[in-house]
């Protein structure tokens, strides 16, 4: 995989396929924000923002994203909301936000002081917050970029931030804030069922405001974008799908988004799971290769085993979105996702990407198909790599081909 926060620097080559470099042409908006400092301060908004770098861990860069107040929009860290915008669109706002860092020890979430009870209320707010912003120096022109989190902009040292309206933290969460002896996981899983989407839930965790005192840390967002799409996807698993009914053919969803095309496949057996991820040649991770490379990770009924090494959090990111839909539906299902990766895809944006792609597939009405062998006729014609390929890579597609379904015999 990618490097983490790995910042593209091609010397104007455009190896991301973009346009424009957002790092050497310095996109407007980001410029636009360093501008405006006086004195290393200005007055402007968080949409909210939060974010938790993993280097130098235990002792972490934690850092508020804000912005001047006319660029900022409450879905500006919200990736929930960004399915349909383009590569570039979404670059160009996440590049108006100022990351203002300061290092502190993950432990500190256990006893916070002033400067990190603030920064939770900002993790956990539901609202634009204005805010007051100091540095310490004059920010990084940077764009970084990761195969976990969204897009990050100019960065610099905080002196200090302050709050200009009231911050308001929803009820709900509030509750689970205060209670000092409940399990992280059991907060994550109630206020997912309360509404509250992934990203947010993903800054309260980072933040280090959920779970019992004492065991209370700083999370790196890329861990806690991963943490809550796992624990979630796995209690679904353990908890509902063996009571739902078991889905009766082969159904057949399909989304394409960000040079992504996905093709999930939901089969007539008790749950089980695969990621198969196609790298074709000229994208991100196959810029220089003339060949494609196929990763795929998997689960049976019995649970996974250990981390999904190739396919890492985009294979959480795929496994909530679907337990979610089958839970929401009262159905069993088996599933496997086909994920092919065009080399217009040039730049990570996230796993987001990967999450929205699945629920949109799955909005739509999928085709239906009584036998595997007739699904994957089908999807020869429509994946760039050859079918052949897949059933070889495939732990799932052997596993059920040499099984028989009950309604076969009627």
């Amino acid at each position: 995989m990618i490097s983490p926060e790995l910042c593209i620097k091609c010397k104007g080559k455009l190896l991301c396929g973009l346009k424009k470099c957002p790092i050497l042409e310095k996109n407007a908006s980001s410029s636009k924000i360093v501008s405006k400092l006086k004195n290393n301060s200005f007055s402007g908004a968080t949409p909210p923002g939060f974010f938790v770098s993993w280097n130098n861990y235990p002792n972490v860069s934690v850092a508020p994203l804000s912005a001047l107040p006319e660029e900022i929009s409450p879905i500006s860290d919200k990736p929930e909301e960004w399915f349909g915008l383009s590569q570039e669109k979404i670059i160009s706002f996440r590049e108006s936000l100022l990351r203002s860092h300061k290092t502190m020890p993950v432990s500190l979430a256990s006893n916070p002081n002033y400067e990190l009870l603030d920064f939770q209320e900002i993790a956990m707010t539901d609202i634009i917050v204005d805010v007051e912003v100091s540095l310490k120096k004059s920010p990084k022109l940077e764009t970084t970029f990761d195969s976990f989190s969204a897009p990050l902009g100019p960065s610099a040292e905080l002196e200090k931030i302050s709050f200009t309206n009231n911050v308001r933290v929803p009820q709900k969460v509030d509750y689970f804030v205060s209670d000092t002896d409940a399990k992280s996981n059991t907060a994550l899983i109630e206020l997912f069922k309360d509404g509250f989407p992934v990203s947010f839930l993903a800054k309260v965790l980072s933040s280090g405001a959920l779970g019992v005192k004492k065991d209370r840390k700083l999370v790196p967002t890329r861990w806690s974008i991963t943490a809550v799409d796992s624990n979630i996807s796995k209690h679904f698993i353990e908890n509902n799908l063996s009571q739902n009914k078991i889905i009766d053919s082969f159904k057949l969803f399909h989304s394409n988004y960000l040079d992504n095309d996905f093709w999930i496949l939901l089969l007539p057996f008790a749950w089980s799971f695969e990621q198969i991820e196609v790298w074709l040649p000229g994208g991100i991770w196959n810029v220089n290769s003339k060949e494609f490379q196929i990763l795929s990770d998997y689960e049976l009924n019995s649970g996974l085993k250990g981390y999904p090494k190739e396919t890492e959090g985009a294979y959480f990111a795929s496994r909530l979105a679907i337990t979610e839909f089958l839970v929401d539906r009262k159905e069993n299902a088996s599933a496997i996702v086909f994920r092919e990766i065009g080399s217009n895809y040039a730049i990570p944006l996230g796993v987001w990407q990967i999450r929205e792609n699945v629920r949109h597939a799955l909005k739509e009405e999928p085709l239906i198909f009584s036998t595997m062998d007739n699904v994957l006729e089908f999807l020869s014609k429509k994946l760039s790599v050859p079918i052949s390929q897949y059933k070889t890579k495939s732990v799932l597609i052997k596993h059920f081909k040499s099984q028989t379904r009950l309604s076969q015999w009627f």
